[in-house]
């Protein structure tokens, strides 16, 4: 490390800053797409917002609970210092490991890939139909290679410094929140009409599953497990709220800061979600909702709204969602591993920041990683996978101030849990139940990624557990 190489992160981030990686983390393609699956899976339009209400009010109960954990540990890492700090280094680790493996790469692997497809709205020349290299045992598309030159473009961007990422996160998010709100204002001003409201509002609070011929009931407990797969979907279009959890070291009055943005910015977003839906059941039948072509119901509803000519504003608009999103994911999750370095729980190398005061390692890392997911073509199973896998982690986590409170009572809490300990209670029961449900009716979800997670134990003990620095809490 040469002597003028700085050893610390640079607190450059403020308030407006860290609310615009907060949201723009969180909306990425999702809202345009997953209330087909929804539908078909509730066939009503009362089931559908409320699928959408629930992530939110889980969300934002996660987010004010995180707030006393990013106030006692305002440093980089986030939720795996506070796993860690909580539990001990190898729950942190298997933490780490599934972040990188999957919840951050595979996230930005799809998001890339999402920028792709609906760029070829605009530019027919990057779809995924237009084969570049077929190697027999794989095809490279435009659409792959279109996704993976995002990655290298906003990698190579964020190892230039913060201010960089900053700029391109803070404007992208304050263009696509304008925009997102525009076309939910324009589409209840031109689109909406009353008797398709009506009808999409009769169906109330039903509960059955919706095929092309017409509804179908559930039989028994399967309504459960209808409810919790469509919440897969809206739970991780709200997914990666937390990721401002991990430049903590880069925020200014991390304390107040931190908190207040995971509120407004997560409160921003659920109010937008609703919001939209509401708009889609406003302009479009529940049954083009389910079925409408390739699941791309902001399409639809562009069409409705605009015209032909919808269709490439809906482009656009998904184009700026998810650049901005992928900057945000990018610029956050290489924290992770830089700090999992320092605590000798990661390779080494990465522990350390280049001129720029930036871990340029744990980002080139990173991209590498997630490049190689966009060639896959197995990353949304890998996401599917997940996502019980993440739910876990968040109980786990919110656990952890209950565990801190009486184990490590003398530690400062400039910030404490709104509402502890019903609202922080209220989400571990709901988390719990849904990660229950998932087990017993979408096994697809939940056996694979807890077999990831597994994996890790090994890897920590032969590979970094007897190198680690850090002790049991």
């Amino acid at each position: 490390m040469s002597a003028n190489q700085p050893t610390s992160f640079k607190r450059s981030f403020g308030l407006l800053d860290a609310t615009m990686i907060v949201a723009g983390s969180m909306i990425g393609s999702g809202i345009f797409i997953v209330s087909a699956d929804i539908v078909r899976n509730v066939s009503s339009a009362g089931w559908l917002t409320l699928a959408w209400l629930l992530a939110g009010i889980l969300t934002l109960t996660a987010a004010l609970s995180y707030g006393e954990l990013s106030a006692m540990f305002p440093k980089a890492g986030g939720q795996y210092v506070y796993l860690k700090e909580a539990f001990n280094p190898l729950v942190g680790f298997l933490y780490g490991w599934s972040f990188f493996t999957v919840i951050q790469t595979g996230t930005i692997a799809a998001v890339g890939v999402a920028f792709a497809k609906f760029a070829a709205y605009i530019f027919p020349a990057l779809g995924d139909k237009h084969i570049l290299v077929d190697l027999g045992f794989m095809q490279i598309t435009a659409a792959q290679l279109t996704s993976i030159l995002l990655v290298i473009f906003l990698t190579y961007i964020n190892t230039l410094g913060v201010k960089e990422g900053k700029i391109i996160q803070t404007s992208f998010t304050l263009t696509k929140i304008a925009a997102l709100f525009g076309l939910i204002i324009f589409g209840l001003l031109l689109a909406a009409r009353k008797d398709v409201w009506q009808r999409n509002w009769a169906t109330g609070f039903r509960l059955e599953n919706l095929g092309p011929s017409g509804a179908a009931p559930y039989v028994g407990m399967a309504a459960l497990g209808a409810v919790a797969g469509s919440m897969v979907g809206t739970l991780f279009s709200s997914d990666s709220w937390h990721n401002v959890t991990f430049i903590a070291g880069e925020i200014k009055r991390p304390e107040r800061n931190i908190g207040l943005s995971l509120f407004l910015g997560t409160l921003l977003v659920t109010i937008i979600y609703v919001s939209a839906n509401l708009m889609f059941l406003s302009v479009m039948p529940l049954h083009e909702i389910a079925f409408a072509e390739s699941d791309r119901v902001g399409v639809a509803a562009a069409v409705h709204i605009f015209g032909g000519v919808g269709t490439l504003i809906i482009a656009a608009l998904i184009m700026v969602s998810t650049f901005g999103c992928n900057n945000g994911l990018i610029l956050a999750g290489a924290r992770v591993y830089y700090t999992m370095a320092n605590d000798g729980l990661f390779f080494k190398q990465l522990a350390v920041l280049n001129k720029n005061a930036v871990p340029a390692k744990a980002l080139w890392l990173q991209c590498i990683w997630a490049s190689l997911l966009c060639l896959s073509g197995k990353y949304g199973q890998l996401l599917d996978y997940v996502i019980f896998v993440v739910l876990i982690f968040y109980i786990l986590t919110i656990i952890g101030i209950f565990r801190l409170r009486r184990n490590r009572p003398e530690l400062p809490r400039p910030y404490k849990a709104f509402g502890y300990p019903i609202l922080p209670l209220f989400y571990i029961v709901a988390a719990t139940v849904i990660c229950l449900a998932l087990l017993a009716y979408k096994p697809m979800y939940t056996w694979p990624g807890l077999g990831l997670v597994l994996l890790g134990i090994p890897v920590y003990y032969f590979v970094w557990g007897k190198q680690r620095k850090v002790v049991p809490a």
